[in-house]
């Protein structure tokens, strides 16, 4: 359930660095990078989006939609729970011990999942679409692992990934007052903006060298939460010897592929375990961690979701919506699905070959985006949600006017925020035209181009060594694409610039050189040094600008757009985070903190039931069962999406068809909670959360669970495929035994016993 917003931006960085050096030290932050590498901008003016009806649907009348009571969700925060509310709701009076106890177990993954401990030799389970990057990694020439799945039969054979990491949540500190004092009122919003950031670089520098005074594994992040209305510190403890233990195929992991994705019923095995280990070399030993529980769930048990949910909008205001619905994702669906095609056309004229493993993984990512997308889009076109939007604001601006001294300081926030939607719109033919520019899923070759540019006139203007290194690592980052992907992507890009910028625009003529698309692409591909990552950083020593290559007229034209409409974008977005802050606290005044904030990618608690709902006509099962793993292979048949691997078209005699293999719940889950467990009352792992349901994508926006489901892989399910079909018996012992065994031999007998 990894959506693009997780994906890395290798721009992003970039901009950064360069703006610092163009500004003297004084650079746009890093949220606000996003706005212009990771956020899509306006078609052409009074043009019709991409798959936009020219009209859109009027909301419903506003007498018979009201905002709801969980509209914003139900991610709480564990220092915000909402006690009452449980046991208003479950009848759980939930002690300070079960919070201390989930928020433990939790981990976050690296740097877009969740995870959790699940034994106390630090047994950690997660999704295996979280796991595929590290697979890949540990496989060895011809081994092809993330294919034919892996599993280490002992401790010794359990592999290190190199880079991965666990964060364990320790401790969190409300530091609101600690970040907003002593920052002045600034007449300009990018200096308040740049103020509030230092301000928050220095305080989680400062706390984190107090903590490593302690444990030099800790550190501290400082999470802006309600659009900065409150900022708390999260004190981590980093686990960063991680090995794999076992992962199912590929073809089990995503069983059902882009056709299931967002869908029930469900049959996926998107599981997978690693360990955690000490710097002595040994598993470590945790006293918190989430016991395995056999006896499942029935329809209507309560159930939670400790994990850490990437991003929502819930916050935004209806002309910030409006925005993103009829701009924004619009076009980053038309950018995404014509990069996802590219790689699409290479995957399949190739084949499966252990070579293209990290394509693949980009193009699971960006179909599994586009598809979100998608739901997201058509939520915002949904009358009805629009309409809960306005109601909630109607009630706001009521209480705001009721109040003289509120309606003072916050009346015109409102029309303020509209006003810095508007100014969006002048940038929209160039933004339009650089969506997902210099980003990780873009060409290659126009994105080392970037980094060549920004790196010569950095080392020019006397950037220091760090920077320099830091953006050679950065730019060392990125991995080659085939020639024939890197070409697809480049005819795209320019073609984009083509439909936004016009024929005739300069920075177009410039870029082309009297070339068509294609023939530049076929230049670039056939000539520059930049398509190959070892010829490009041989390049990248501050020569790169004064070299022959044939990449150099071509980002000479692009760059000066690039860094310009940044800056203008940057401004944009100080305003509007400046007017955000300033509508969360009005938002405090008015309600207090009885909705939980945005996702943000910290850990949340998010409570729900196991439910069935209807849908197509009748009513989906809270429960799916490896019956329909065989029913959907035999019906499709081989080299579908729902085709198996060979251990399991030969499987064992005791093989449990009718065991629990997915079931749903009510949980309040986005991006970012992929490998969350799934826990009943007394914090016993009974699923992992691995994706959600069409209908929850618009959850996005406004949260509902009339027929919103999160979909997770059954406990039941997961011990049956461990047992039978991996004989992983010392796994098994240690989830249902609580007892690890160092060898697979070793488990075997205890378990004879």
């Amino acid at each position: 359930m990894i959506r693009i917003s997780d994906m890395k931006s290798s721009a992003r960085f970039l901009f950064i660095v360069f703006a610092w050096a163009l500004a003297g030290g004084c650079a746009t932050t890093t949220s606000e990078m996003a706005v212009i590498t990771e956020r899509p901008k306006a078609p052409t003016e009074n043009a019709t989006p991409r798959n936009q009806p020219a009209a859109t649907a009027p909301a419903a009348p506003a007498d018979t939609i009201q905002a709801g009571r969980f509209d914003g969700g139900k991610m709480w925060t564990f220092d915000n729970p909402p006690l009452a509310y449980f046991k208003e709701a479950y009848g759980l009076e939930l002690s300070d011990q079960w919070f201390e106890v989930a928020s433990r177990s939790a981990l976050r993954f690296g740097e877009n999942c969740s995870a959790s401990f699940v034994s106390r030799r630090g047994l950690v389970m997660t999704n295996h679409h979280c796991a595929r990057e590290s697979i890949t990694k540990v496989s060895r020439p011809g081994e092809a692992l993330l294919d034919r799945g892996f599993y280490a039969p002992s401790l010794q054979e359990e592999r290190k990934v190199e880079g991965l990491y666990v964060d364990q949540l320790l401790m969190i500190t409300d530091v609101t007052d600690k970040v907003t004092d002593g920052i002045p009122d600034y007449q300009n919003d990018e200096e308040e903006a740049d103020a509030r950031e230092r301000a928050i670089d220095a305080l989680e520098e400062r706390m984190t060298r107090d903590v490593k005074g302690q444990d030099t594994t800790r550190l501290v992040q400082i999470v802006s939460l309600y659009n900065g209305g409150k900022y708390s510190a999260y004190t981590f403890k980093r686990y960063s010897d991680v090995r794999l233990v076992v992962a199912p195929e590929l073809l089990m992991g995503k069983f059902g592929g882009d056709p299931d994705n967002f869908t029930y019923p469900r049959y996926s095995l998107d599981m997978s375990f690693f360990r955690v280990y000490a710097p002595d070399g040994t598993p470590i030993e945790t006293e918190y961690f989430f016991p395995w529980s056999t006896a499942g769930v029935t329809e209507g048990d309560p159930v939670f979701v400790v994990g850490n949910p990437g991003s929502t909008s819930r916050l935004n205001t209806v002309s910030q919506l409006e925005y993103e619905r009829d701009y924004d994702l619009p076009q980053q669906l038309e950018v995404l699905t014509t990069f996802a095609g590219v790689m699409k056309t290479y995957l399949d004229a190739q084949g499966d070959t252990e070579e293209d493993s990290e394509l693949r993984n980009a193009y699971y990512s960006l179909s599994n985006s586009i598809k979100a997308m998608e739901g997201q889009l058509a939520g915002l076109r949904d009358p009805v949600l629009m309409a809960k939007k306005r109601a909630a604001e109607r009630d706001f601006q009521r209480a705001v006017a009721a109040d003289s001294k509120l309606n003072e300081e916050y009346g015109r926030l409102l029309d303020d925020l509209q006003a810095v939607q508007s100014s969006k719109k002048a940038t929209a033919r160039q933004a339009g035209a650089l969506t997902y520019y210099g980003s990780s899923i873009g060409s290659r070759i126009l994105t080392r181009a970037l980094y060549g540019y920004a790196y010569t006139l950095l080392k020019q203007r006397g950037a220091s060594a760090e920077t320099l290194d830091d953006l050679q690592k950065d730019a060392g980052e990125l991995k080659d694409y085939p020639d024939e992907v890197e070409r697809g992507l480049i005819v795209a890009r320019l073609h984009q610039i083509e439909k936004y910028l016009g024929r005739n625009d300069p920075t177009l003529r410039g870029i082309l050189q009297g070339m068509t698309p294609e023939a530049l692409a076929d230049s670039l591909v056939a000539s520059s040094a930049l398509a190959d990552s070892a010829g490009f950083m041989a390049m990248l020593d501050g020569t790169y600008l004064s070299s022959k290559d044939v990449s150099v007229p071509v980002i000479n034209a692009l760059a000066p757009l690039y860094f310009t409409l940044g800056q203008q974008i940057g401004s944009f977005g100080d305003r509007e985070s400046n007017l955000n802050a300033q509508l969360s606290r009005a938002r405090f005044e008015v309600a207090g903190f009885n909705s939980p904030p945005d996702a943000t990618f910290s850990l949340r608690l998010a409570d729900g039931v196991v439910k069935s709902y209807p849908y197509n006509g009748t009513r989906a099962p809270i429960i799916t069962t490896f019956y329909g793993v065989y029913d959907h292979y035999v019906t499709y048949g081989p080299k579908s999406e729902w085709d198996l691997p060979e251990r399991w078209k030969r499987r064992p005699p005791t093989f449990d068809l009718s065991t629990p293999l997915n079931l749903v719940s009510t949980n309040d889950i986005t991006g970012g909670n992929s490998g969350s467990p799934l826990l009943n009352k007394n914090l016993e792992v009974v699923g992992l959360i691995f994706d959600g349901n069409i209908e929850s994508l618009p959850n996005e926006y406004v949260f509902s669970d009339d027929t919103a489901r999160a979909i997770s892989v059954d406990a039941r399910g997961i011990i049956e495929a461990l047992d039978e079909m991996y004989d992983a018996d010392r796994i098994v012992l240690e989830l249902t035994a609580g007892q690890m065994a160092a060898t697979e031999q070793e488990a075997d007998a205890i378990r004879a016993q």
